[in-house]
């Protein structure tokens, strides 16, 4: 499949079957987000993989009640860590960072649909929820979390 193909497939999914995302298919999808540029190469951002199903319906009801997220079989938590980047370009670093976890993000969302995977993006949400459910370290800010599962 093209490129182009992979992104006119890709959608967002908010229904999912309840069959678990294999291990295979999660380090690559981990993989392809860690293949994501990221300003001077500082990776200034974390990813949480959450399976727990009470953390989920935690980071559900952080994510303003959206079922998608309690119902996927993993929900990866993309956070910025600033600190990471402001060493090295200052107030700057930290628009960077933000920017580091969004890239990495999209690219985790298309791996999901080249495996046939779904998955939707979810920007709204409560970051001190989001940041206790998914027991994020201090000095993360979580910028994205993408639910994804079999379709």
């Amino acid at each position: 499949m093209s490129f182009f193909e992979l992104i006119k497939k890709r959608h967002s999914t908010r229904s999912f079957q309840k069959k678990p995302v294999d291990k295979v298919s999660l380090d690559k999808i981990l993989t392809a987000a860690e293949s994501a540029p990221s300003a001077g190469n500082l990776n200034a951002y974390e990813i949480t993989v959450v399976k727990d199903e009470g953390q989920k319906k935690s980071l559900s009801e952080a994510a303003l009640g959206q079922t998608s997220v309690a119902l996927a079989s993993i929900v990866l938590v993309f956070s910025a860590v600033a600190g990471k980047s402001t060493c090295k370009y200052a107030k700057r670093g930290e628009l960077y960072s933000i920017q580091d976890a969004t890239i990495a993000c999209s690219y985790a969302q298309l791996a999901a649909a080249d495996l046939n995977l779904g998955s939707v993006w979810v920007g709204a949400f409560n970051e001190a929820e989001v940041s206790v459910a998914a027991k994020l370290k201090p000095g993360s800010r979580p910028i994205a979390l993408l639910p994804i599962g079999h379709p």
